[in-house]
């Protein structure tokens, strides 16, 4: 699947409210561009994207039927 599908399917099934779809459509936008980034320029995103990732801590639990 690649970004524009993605969207596509974030956007159908209301995934704009649930962060860790937007962080797998960043993610996949990264690697798409990922042959004109330099590695240290890939690296600081993929940390970024890490970084917020961790941030959306374990809001999950308890929830996961219904988010998941």
């Amino acid at each position: 699947m690649d970004s524009e599908a993605l969207a596509k399917y974030i956007e159908a099934t209301d995934g704009i409210s649930k962060p860790w779809l937007l962080i797998q459509l960043r993610l996949k936008k990264l690697q798409e561009r990922r042959h004109e980034l330099s590695d240290e320029a890939y690296a600081r995103q993929v940390a970024d994207i890490h970084t917020d990732l961790m941030k959306l801590g374990e809001w999950w639990i308890g929830r996961e039927d219904e988010v998941f």
